[in-house]
């Protein structure tokens, strides 16, 4: 080797071992990622609503939905943010009715098509409430990633720990994003006509 082409393999050799490095890095602080597919929200479900009809995943299709998880016996965040949304619904004048709006229950023990009735009645009248079965609504839960636990309180009751996003899904009963409600009813009514 001569003098000339040794600085260069030893250049070589040290840029080398900075990529090598470099990668190794990025993999190890979880920088280096392969693109994929974010996991799916929503799928089949069928659950009942408040006035006792059969309502499935088929009946997203055709309109934009707004999707709430929770629970009748929720004493702040529940009650929040189905207020919210009925200013929304009230917002959007007549074109509430090409939107639908379910509050899908995380306890079906207590939630009964009548509890979810009189629950409801506080509420927008398009604002649908739906319950199942233990099974269906595990299911439902799964499908959209919800976060669900029962928590025991000292009196021997319980309460519900659970996830509190509105889920905006499309004409096609697909997942668009999580809506906000952290704004005006007129502006969160014009960004929801928007899927219409």
């Amino acid at each position: 080797m001569d003098r000339t082409t040794r600085p260069l393999v030893i250049f070589a050799a040290f840029a080398g071992s900075l990529v090598v490095g470099l990668v190794l890095m990025l993999w190890a602080v979880g920088g280096l990622r392969t693109v994929t597919a974010p996991a799916a929200i929503g799928g089949p479900f069928q659950l009942t609503d408040q006035a006792g009809q059969v309502v499935t995943d088929r009946n997203l299709k055709g309109k934009p939905t707004l999707i709430f998880f929770g629970f009748t016996h929720c004493p702040d965040i529940c009650p929040t943010s189905l207020f919210e949304i009925s200013e929304v619904l009230k917002a959007m004048g007549k074109d509430a009715d090409r939107v639908n709006a379910y509050f899908v229950s995380v306890d079906p023990e207590r939630d009964t098509g009548a509890a979810m009735k009189d629950y409801l009645s506080s509420f927008d009248p398009h604002l649908k409430g739906l319950t199942g079965d233990p099974e269906a609504v595990a299911k439902v839960l799964s499908e959209y990633r919800v976060y669900a636990k029962k928590v025991p309180l000292k009196d021997g009751d319980y309460t519900m720990d659970h996830t509190a996003l509105i889920y905006l899904m499309d004409r096609d009963g697909h997942f668009v994003s999580p809506f906000n409600l952290k704004r005006t009813a007129e502006e969160a009514a014009t960004d929801l006509k928007r899927y219409l």
